[in-house]
């Protein structure tokens, strides 16, 4: 197995005493940073569940190529390697978060340094808004309210009512998603129109934010929320709604434009609603991740980033620019695999290649944001146990 260090991933530009400023500001209560990270969400965030679960191992993230580049080996990842928690993870000086249903390493204890409740093809609505809707979502049956659950059953292993769960989730990064990005592909890819998938938008919102509600009303009090992708980069789109008109294009990157205004509606009514969660919990700190920004950056300057494919799969199938086909999924025997997947942005068609998910990761946790200053305090503060 590869390794490498998170420090030199993650420079640390921040003098000492604006660390300290930041340390006495944080939400993270304790002696030092957060110390665990607790995630929901889709396969964005999935490090393992989806391929433990019944069934989930004829999946195609449990088979060769996927895992390649670090690991070596399918891990339950949709990537060529680690992907954003990884690097988060790694960033905080904590070990990679293990997927709740691969159960604690090392007993009921295992999970106080992390947990993973993502599951890829998650959706933040129930399979019930689905199923009214005629569509048949019910092999991924792990909508955020159930990840949810799964952390309530949990949380009286990780700490006994009162002052003891106040300190441990006090000292969590607790990251929501992101989620939503499968709410509507689903609908999308199945014949959805635009107007009616617009209108299911504030009910995703409303699930994501009462979501988060609950978590605080538990205990969270540092919470990261990210947004959505710009989907209209993701070559599965491409290739569903590919256009002769020039108009629908971006002619800088090539993405379609009113799907990526679509991500965009998404992500300007979660800040919205995030913004009045920060004035009811003031005690919180609640952080907006913009993955849709980052992503975007890359798809405008891919050199920048060592990047010179980005609108086609590394590892897919499938005639045409994007080399994609839903029917033919990578690590199928017909499927193809690139030669250099650190040179592309997309790895199946979907999910993203290790090379862009650090990208995206060195760039919110380097550009100066809320998220960029914990982080940074958590790298300064860990070195310093150490060196004591």
């Amino acid at each position: 197995m590869a390794t490498s260090s998170s420090s030199s991933l993650f420079p640390c530009y921040l003098a000492v005493p604006l660390l300290v400023l930041l340390y006495s500001s944080s939400r993270c209560s304790g002696s030092s940073c957060c110390q665990s990270i607790i995630s929901f969400g889709d396969s964005i965030a999935d490090t393992g569940n989806l391929v433990l679960s019944p069934g989930g191992g004829a999946n195609h993230a449990s088979r060769f190529p996927y895992g390649e580049t670090y690991f070596g080996r399918p891990t339950g990842r949709f990537s060529d390697g680690r992907i954003i928690i990884d690097f988060v993870a790694e960033a905080m000086g904590l070990p990679f978060v293990p997927p709740f249903l691969g159960g604690p390493d090392g007993g009921a204890d295992g999970f106080r340094r992390g947990v993973n409740f993502a599951v890829a093809g998650a959706t933040a609505l129930d399979n019930g808004f689905f199923r009214e809707k005629g569509l048949d979502v019910d092999w991924t049956n792990c909508s955020l309210s159930v990840q949810l659950d799964w952390f309530k059953q949990l949380l009286p292993s990780l700490c006994t009512p009162g002052s003891e769960c106040t300190d441990i989730l006090g000292r969590s990064l607790f990251l929501v998603g992101e989620i939503g990005g499968n709410d509507y592909n689903y609908l999308f890819m199945n014949g959805g129109m635009l107007d009616e998938i617009r209108s299911s938008v504030p009910k995703v919102i409303n699930t994501i934010v009462s979501t988060v509600t609950e978590l605080i009303s538990l205990g969270a009090r540092t919470l990261v929320v990210p947004g959505n992708f710009p989907i209209g980069c993701v070559p599965m789109y491409l290739k569903k709604f590919q256009s002769a008109s020039v108009d629908d294009y971006d002619l800088r990157t090539g993405c379609i434009k009113w799907l990526n205004e679509f991500s965009e509606y998404h992500n300007s009514m979660l800040l919205k609603e995030l913004d009045r969660l920060r004035q009811q919990h003031p005690y919180a700190t609640i952080i907006y991740a913009d993955y849709y920004k980052a992503a975007l950056s890359i798809y405008r300057s891919p050199s920048s980033f060592g990047i010179n494919v980005t609108l086609r799969a590394c590892c897919g199938s499938g005639d045409g620019p994007y080399n994609n086909n839903v029917v033919i999924s990578c690590g199928s025997k017909t499927s193809n695999l690139c030669d250099d997947p650190s040179r592309y942005v997309s790895w199946d068609g979907i999910h993203l290649t290790e090379a862009a998910y650090r990208a995206i990761a060195n760039m919110l946790l380097n550009d100066g944001s809320s998220l960029s200053l914990l982080f940074k305090f958590c790298m300064f503060s860990n070195r310093a146990q150490v060196e004591q």
